[in-house]
């Protein structure tokens, strides 16, 4: 994918941006997840009664640090958007802990949240919709400033909304269009726009160029980046396309019903893929060249219900390499490699080392 190409004029002095916007890049940890679960009741009958929980999300941990993009991926349903929803708040974990930097943000109320909600914005998957059709551009990106009060009256005002469409490739005179009068990816440049106007430290990012065109993507993934070298931003990406994953991600972690079975580094995900429904994925995804030939694992049978998964290895029911374990025991996540994690009965520290070996 090509890098962006910036326009000759409005771009605006990148160091003076930052210092504007007291951005700091920082070393640290800013997001820890400690065994998050989501389960959604099911009701059933005329009393509502429950009747039994969708596990969505099924005891997760992970860490992101500044200036670092961990990508979820997984089948739709999977729990990857629930995992960023339920680090927003905007829905409440049924069990586990969420740390922005220092704070435990688990237990606080709305008025406690609301001072931490600066440091985490997301950009959602869909930019037909998540823009108010009835505001002007200059109207959605002063609102989030105008709610903390950091909104800069006057033509002020205006140079920092300005700086900030300016930062995403639009032109100032943008401030006084509607949304139907951009594209699909200008419109995304514009929710980027939005997210960085507090100043974040992490930015949930939903499938946020699922919706675009090819060559589209390649110019708002390279904007992504630009900006994290920029002011060291975390990025969560969640996304179903390998192809973006490899292409921005430092780090990946493979979700399968609610669990992550995998977590390392891009380049050992896609070169050495460990788990079954890793390998199964990355045989999926096409290759650019036409003569290339890899051998192909064909996972069976469906998903089987969040609401009842099935006992031992959640993946066994699907899984080519399935042993009578695999139906009983239910395999911890533990570390076979350096940086390395995945959840598998077939794979141990010493299998991994033998694989290792025998390919060299």
């Amino acid at each position: 994918m090509n890098a962006v190409n910036k326009q000759d004029s409005g771009q605006p002095d990148m160091a003076s941006f930052a210092a504007s916007h007291g951005v700091a890049k920082q070393a640290g940890v800013v997001l820890r997840v400690d065994g998050l679960k989501k389960h959604f009741p099911v009701h059933k009958g005329v009393l509502r009664r429950v009747a039994g929980q969708v596990k969505a999300v099924d005891g997760i941990s992970f860490s992101i640090r500044a200036g670092e993009t961990l990508c979820l991926v997984g089948e739709s349903g999977c729990g990857k958007s629930t995992v960023g929803k339920t680090i927003l708040r905007l829905q409440e974990p049924t069990a586990g802990r969420l740390w922005l930097g220092e704070t435990d943000i688990t237990a606080l109320n709305e008025e406690q949240m609301r001072s931490h909600r600066r440091g985490v914005q997301m950009v959602f998957q869909d930019p037909y919709s998540s823009l108010n059709p009835r505001m002007r551009v200059g109207q959605i990106i002063a609102e989030p400033l105008e709610n903390y009060g950091l909104a800069k009256p006057g033509a002020e005002g205006e140079r920092q909304i300005a700086g900030l469409l300016e930062k995403v490739g639009l032109r100032p005179d943008a401030m006084a269009r509607y949304p139907f009068e951009f594209s699909g990816g200008q419109r995304q440049r514009l929710g980027i726009a939005r997210a960085l106007a507090l100043n974040p430290r992490l930015i949930v990012a939903d499938e946020p160029v699922s919706a675009l065109d090819v060559s589209v993507q390649a110019q708002v993934l390279n904007l992504m980046m630009d900006l994290q070298d920029e002011f060291g931003l975390a990025y969560l990406f969640i996304s179903h396309d390998l192809a973006v994953v490899e292409h921005i991600g430092h780090r990946i972690a493979v979700m399968y019903l609610g669990r992550i079975v995998e977590l390392s580094t891009r380049d050992r995900i896609f070169g050495q893929p460990l788990h079954p429904y890793t390998e199964a994925l990355m045989a999926a995804a096409p290759i650019a060249d036409p003569k290339a030939r890899r051998q192909r694992l064909v996972i069976e049978g469906d998903v089987p219900s969040p609401m009842n998964p099935p006992p031992g290895c959640h993946f066994h029911t699907r899984c080519p390499y399935a042993e009578a374990r695999c139906r009983i025991e239910d395999p911890p996540l533990q570390e076979v490699a350096p940086g390395h994690v995945v959840a598998c009965h077939l794979r141990t520290p010493q299998t991994v080392a033998a694989m290792a070996a025998a390919a060299t």
